[in-house]
């Protein structure tokens, strides 16, 4: 763009963005995504108990989780254990139909399993799949 001043001479602006603070600021956002994307990832922390048959797990579903401190989560969002069977029965259209896995902490005591796994089948939910880890085997030897 060019303009005349008060002279008569002809001067052009300054049009140009000046791209140092545009790449700062990106920078600063690239380095604390990179810090922050492995904390959401990590998600709940539970030791699941250790079996020879473990079936994979190749599509996404609805998860409930206890996990050391016996507190309970639907997905990654804590919950009651009163409020398992309204929020199943609103959630899942078909609950006799639908799959939910139920993963536990090894160290949960049994009977709150049972309290959880009760709550889900209250909530008309049948097929009931327990999360577990495969049994490390030692290479070339029979366990």
């Amino acid at each position: 763009m060019a303009f005349t001043n008060s002279q008569g001479r002809t001067q052009t602006s300054l049009s140009e963005i000046n791209v140092t603070p545009l790449v700062d600021v990106v920078l600063v956002l690239l380095i604390i995504f990179m810090i922050t994307a492995p904390v959401l990832q990590s998600g709940i922390e539970v030791d699941v108990p250790k079996t020879r048959t473990v079936k994979e797990i190749t599509e996404e579903r609805l998860v409930i989780t206890i996990d050391r401190q016996q507190r309970i989560y639907l997905g990654n969002d804590p919950i009651n254990i009163h409020e398992i069977g309204p929020k199943l029965k609103k959630l899942l259209r078909d609950p006799e139909r639908m799959q939910v896995y139920l993963r536990s902490d090894e160290n949960v005591p049994f009977g709150s399993f049972a309290t959880v796994m009760d709550a889900v089948k209250q909530a008309g939910v049948t097929n009931i799949s327990i999360v577990t880890q495969p049994v490390e085997t030692k290479a070339g030897g029979r366990d």
